[in-house]
């Protein structure tokens, strides 16, 4: 059964507003923690609005990822998971992730799988929802190291080319 969507537009509005400011200030004050913290009501909605098989496991393991995000940031903890696979990217569920610094990967699947919950959807509520956790995922990227940022756009960038 559909969630209902009453107050759906001011709760997206709410929280995206929210993401904005946990972006602002994240990235102003190089906190990236802070960035993290204000995703936290976007992604509870995505969790509590998403009613497919492949949505709600999708959103479900975005949660978690975005938990063990707060420990990795807050506790400060550092792996090189490129050094521990001895490769620079894994194939992941159909998509190539760049490994680095573990900090680094929470991002990139919490993209990834804002992608999956974008294109599988059918509500826009979901939709926008997804939208917001996909560019807030880059800042939070950029907040831990803009160096992986530029090298994940360009990366970004020449597959999206490679596509067309």
């Amino acid at each position: 059964m559909a969630k209902p969507t009453k107050y759906a537009t001011l709760i997206c509005t709410i929280v995206s507003v929210l993401a904005l400011t946990g972006i602002i200030t994240g990235i102003l004050m190089s906190k990236p923690l802070l960035i993290v913290i204000f995703l936290i009501p976007t992604v509870a909605y995505e969790v509590y609005r998403t009613e497919g098989p492949s949505t709600v496991w999708a959103s479900w393991i975005l949660l978690i990822v975005l938990i063990l995000e707060i420990v990795l940031i807050a506790a400060n903890i550092n792996f090189d998971l490129a050094s521990f696979f001895g490769e620079s990217e894994k194939f992941v569920a159909g998509y190539t992730v760049p490994l680095g610094d573990i900090k680094i990967v929470g991002p990139i699947v919490m993209a990834i799988l804002s992608i999956i919950l974008f294109v599988r959807t059918r509500g826009r509520y979901t939709k926008w929802l997804a939208a917001v956790i996909f560019i807030t995922c880059f800042a939070i990227v950029y907040a831990i190291n803009p160096e992986i940022f530029k090298n994940l756009l360009g990366l970004a960038v020449n597959r999206g080319i490679e596509s067309i």
